[in-house]
């Protein structure tokens, strides 16, 4: 409702035959206040105000802000801002009344100068309040149902029929080639087997294939044509490598990454099994509706690691927000948004985001739409947690081995008296089994820091009987300066929340001074106790990671006493006096070394604490008007998009969990148009380069039409069909395009094709593109022979350690940790990694459904010149003069085929041999890894 509302309408009624005469305008005002003790009648009291004061500008002949006020249904629905102009029953939740009373300047309607009397707001405000009535329109609801393609159901349409060349077998190939025919193309010729063989590799390992493969594959393709193909796709789905390549693919459209974004961009501890899942899940054909149902609620099904991807956006952590309450509840809003951005991406191809302050410009979501899906949602944080694992998971399985490990060598240790662990976050004292009403620990220094004091049980080792919900109570020394955190947080089961901090008065402090900081917990009774774990931060060990000064730990060295049953402190241990006994006892020390190994390696491969997402209780959601939490409107429930039936059945009080549950099966089911759509079409992007729909991530109307919207209908349906092999399964989708003649045709151009079709998007022929960043690394590590096969596990490391809100630097993005696939150097958003970025890849801070492919020098200099390649390339030489003994000419050959994948004709040959003889045999490398050959698919 824009403010040049009221010079129009005062224009109009100027201009126009007055509604009704001055005389009876006041006998109308007379009657006005009459009415206020009898029912509003709508045609004498409200519809006068509307016609005379709104509907020019919010009528039939025109609708400012989307809104029209001439009919009940357009009042229901509202405007652009997605508010309901009128709720009826409910004054006080009508937008329309904000608007008249003026209470939200923003929307003052109409102005000042011409504001609604009081008499004619309060005839408004009972009309509504007795419900709206509208004679005649009582039954009208104003819903409509979208027409664009992307939200109707899937219908299976018919393969059309054989083409007269025989070549439809694959149902894909019928519907491309009647495209092309009603065009007057058809395919190119067959794929030359040697790029046949590299297109393939790439498009489903993401790395180019050996000289070795290559040779067998070509042997068998003598014999058999098609069993050599099908033979060659089989082994790489079957390849480990598969779920690498097709990993990186999601995590680019997610944006996943290893840090937070923002000023201080903390690295994300542990992120990175998240990332194991996807090529887990790959790799495992895992279909994809359980796919994305684990990414949303793997918590309720024993795949914790799977919710990594609900927090894989960027967010600004606590600690920058500050305490500030409208600063925070502003960053939790955009977190939930991050949240909203990577589903509506990566699932279902809209930009739900562009409902946060309004209702979408142009797709059918709402902003109540919006705010529903974000009450989903309500229950995730962007933080660590130890995931759910079932009891086959690798990391379940190997921890409990480890744990087997560790809990002989305590038992070995536990004869001979207290010792200390060092987990890292935090630090455990165990000792024998004691019985005691309360724990007292004396800090023998001036000044203490404790976010968590657990005090476990003698036998069962997971209760803890410090907790304050178990009846502990937390109390402390009289003689340290007041503290802004009270002492019951050291036992309120929260790490890292608010960390108490004590520090001796001045009057107590130096030489000579016995007074020294304590804490004591006492219990509602006697327990039996065999280990205390203490902390200053164990939250920021989870949460992050390689900081100069992380986790600094402000309580050693400290004694322990215990509260007898007769009320008499006893000295159980001192920290001090464990280290002092430890002293010549070789066997003990050795032991105590083994055991921090085993603790290693549970850290490592066990379950840990990881960037997965936290949970916190749902809090009450509101639809926020114009995006802001200042200004909170109706309560909505947890819910997907109306447009396709997404009313969950839930309420306000529905555990966080089921509604993530809920809004997983919706989201996954065969009819919900949008899921199957967006997946099939990412598959075929992957596969061509162009996806049938060119906006991968957007269906809506902002987004691109299909290119071929009967066979996008059909993969979709053909992905979800359960009899046909495993339903929702992607290498069956994938074995499909790659085996059809579209994806085996040559890449060769024509110029019937670049006249009707230059980018080739009907695919007369076979797209030829530039590969990614990743296998261009990949490839070149695999020439040289350094290439590790090892798949998951934690992100090498290129960047160097750094101060809290320091800039990261790349330190080592060249040397011999670095020589695996590139799904595993750490990915920093906001970072040049000084080398692949120049080759479009993602700094993960916007959806990349698709990379964009640039031209620039800068990638031919680091081709060139860059440290990564000048040491491969001396590698990839010294591998291929050792191969064939030194020999020059074989020695070129051989790099031709590390790198190429073929030997160089005559001409290549001598002028090879020419620069070998001048520059070296590296240099050849060189130059061969900035060719265009190396650089493309054919």
């Amino acid at each position: 409702m824009p403010s040049t509302f009221t010079g129009r309408a005062k224009a109009s009624r100027s201009a126009q035959q007055p509604f009704c005469s001055g005389v009876a305008i006041a006998a109308w005002l007379v009657g006005a206040v009459s009415v206020m003790a009898v029912e509003t009648d709508f045609e004498r009291h409200i519809q006068p105000i509307l016609e005379d004061r709104c509907w020019y500008c919010h009528g039939e002949g025109e609708q400012e802000s989307g809104l029209r006020l001439d009919s009940r249904a357009n009042l229901l629905r509202g405007g652009d801002s997605g508010i309901e102009a009128v709720v009826p029953g409910h004054p006080e939740k009508s937008y329309l009344i904000d608007a008249v009373t003026h209470a939200d300047p923003d929307v003052a309607m109409p102005p000042d100068d011409d504001k609604l009397t009081d008499e004619e707001i309060e005839l408004l405000t009972r009309w509504i309040d007795e419900g709206a009535v509208w004679p005649g329109q009582m039954d009208a609801v104003g819903e409509e149902k979208s027409d664009h393609w992307s939200f109707q159901p899937i219908v299976r349409p018919p393969v059309p029929g054989a083409s007269d060349d025989g070549g439809a077998s694959n149902p894909i190939d019928a519907f491309l080639l009647k495209s092309l025919r009603e065009r007057g193309l058809t395919y190119a010729e067959a794929a030359d087997p040697r790029a046949l063989i590299r297109r393939v590799s790439v498009v489903l390992s993401g790395i180019a294939p050996t000289p070795e493969e290559t040779e067998r594959f070509l042997g068998v393709w003598e014999i058999d044509e098609e069993v050599a193909y099908q033979e060659l796709v089989e082994r790489l789905l079957a390849s480990p490598h598969f779920g690498e390549r097709w990993a990186q693919h999601w995590l680019d459209v997610i944006r996943w990454a290893e840090t937070n974004g923002s000023e201080s961009n903390l690295y994300r501890k542990n992120a990175w099994i998240y990332r194991d899942y996807v090529i887990r899940a790959f790799n495992e054909d895992k279909p994809y509706d359980q796919f994305l149902f684990e990414q949303i609620a793997g918590d309720t099904v024993e795949q914790g690691d799977a919710t990594g991807y609900l927090v894989a956006g960027p967010h600004v952590p606590q600690a920058t927000v500050g305490r500030e309450p409208a600063a925070r509840r502003q960053a939790r809003a955009d977190r939930l948004d991050e949240i909203l951005q990577t589903i509506g991406a990566s699932a279902m191809g809209v930009t739900i985001g562009c409902a946060r302050c309004h209702n979408h410009k142009f797709d059918p979501i709402s902003i109540r739409d919006y705010y529903a899906m974000a009450a989903v949602f309500e229950d995730i944080e962007f933080g660590s947690r130890f995931p759910e694992f079932g009891e086959e998971h690798p990391r379940k399985v190997r921890g409990k081995a480890i744990n087997r490990q560790i809990r002989e060598l305590r038992r070995e240790l536990r004869e001979k008296g207290p010792w200390i662990e060092d987990w890292t976050g935090y630090k455990e004292l165990h000792f024998p089994t004691t019985d005691a009403e309360a724990v007292r620990l004396t800090f023998l220094r001036d000044n203490v820091r404790i976010d968590e004091l657990e005090i476990f049980d003698a036998k069962v080792c997971s209760k803890n009987h410090a907790l304050a919900s178990a009846g502990a109570v937390a109390s402390c020394s009289e003689e340290i300066t007041p503290q802004r955190t009270p002492v019951e947080k050291i036992n309120d089961g929260r790490y890292g929340s608010e960390v108490w901090s004590a520090r001796v008065g001045k009057e107590y402090r130096g030489k000579g001074s016995q007074v020294r900081p304590w804490v004591q917990l006492t219990f509602p009774k006697t327990q039996s106790i065999g280990r205390i774990r203490i902390s200053t931060n164990r939250s920021d060990y989870d949460e992050t990671d390689y900081l100069d000064g992380l986790n600094k730990l402000a309580f050693e060295p400290f004694q322990v006493e215990v509260l007898s049953k007769a009320g008499e402190w006893t000295p159980l241990t001192a920290t001090k006096e464990i280290k002092k006994r430890l002293q010549g006892d070789e066997q003990r020390i050795a032991t105590l070394e083994t055991l921090q190994g085993l603790i290693a390696q549970a850290s490592e491969q066990g379950p840990k604490p990881s960037f997965i997402a936290r949970f916190i209780p749902p809090a009450q959601t509101h639809i926020l008007a114009r995006g802001s939490p200042e200004n909170p409107r109706d309560e909505v429930s947890a819910a997907g998009l109306s447009e396709l039936d997404g009313e969950l059945g839930l309420g306000a009080e529905t555990p966080g969990k089921q509604r993530r549950r809920e809004f997983a099966r919706w989201l996954t089911r065969p009819t919900n148009p949008l899921t199957a759509r967006v997946a099939a079409n990412r598959i075929w992007h992957h596969v061509f380069g162009r996806g049938i729909v060119p906006t991968p991530s957007d269906f809506g109307a902002a987004g691109a039409p299909p290119s071929h919207p009967e066979l996008l209908d059909w993969l979709a349906s053909e992905l979800v069909r359960p009899t046909v092999g495993r339903p929702w399964s992607i290498k069956r989708l994938v074995r499909m395009l790659v085996t059809s003649r579209a994806f085996r045709q040559s890449s060769r151009p024509s110029e019937a094709g670049l006249l009707a079709d230059a980018d080739a998007a009907l695919l007369w022929r076979y797209p030829p593109k530039r590969v990614e960043a990743e296998v261009i690394r990949d490839s070149i590590l695999r020439a040289s022979g350094r290439l590790s096969s090892e798949v998951g596990g934690r992100s090498f490391r290129i960047h160097n350690v750094k101060q809290r809100y320091a800039q990261w630097e790349v330190s080592d993005n060249y040397g011999p940790e670095t020589w695996r696939r590139m799904i595993y150097q750490e990915r920093m958003r906001r970072v040049d990694d000084h080398l692949f970025t120049a080759f479009d890849f993602p700094d993960c801070g916007q959806v990349r459904a698709k990379r964009p492919v640039s031209t620039t020098p800068l990638q031919a200099l680091n081709l060139m010149n860059s440290d990564f390649v000048l040491d491969q390339s001396r590698r990839i030489a010294d591998r291929a003069a050792g191969e064939v003994a030194g020999e020059e000419a074989l020695s070129i050959e051989r790099c031709f085929e590390l790198l190429l994948g073929r030997k160089p004709d005559a001409a290549e040959r001598e002028a090879s041999l020419a620069l070998a003889r001048k520059s070296g045999l590296a240099m050849v490398c060189r130059v061969l890894i900035n060719s265009n050959e190396f650089a493309f698919l054919p």
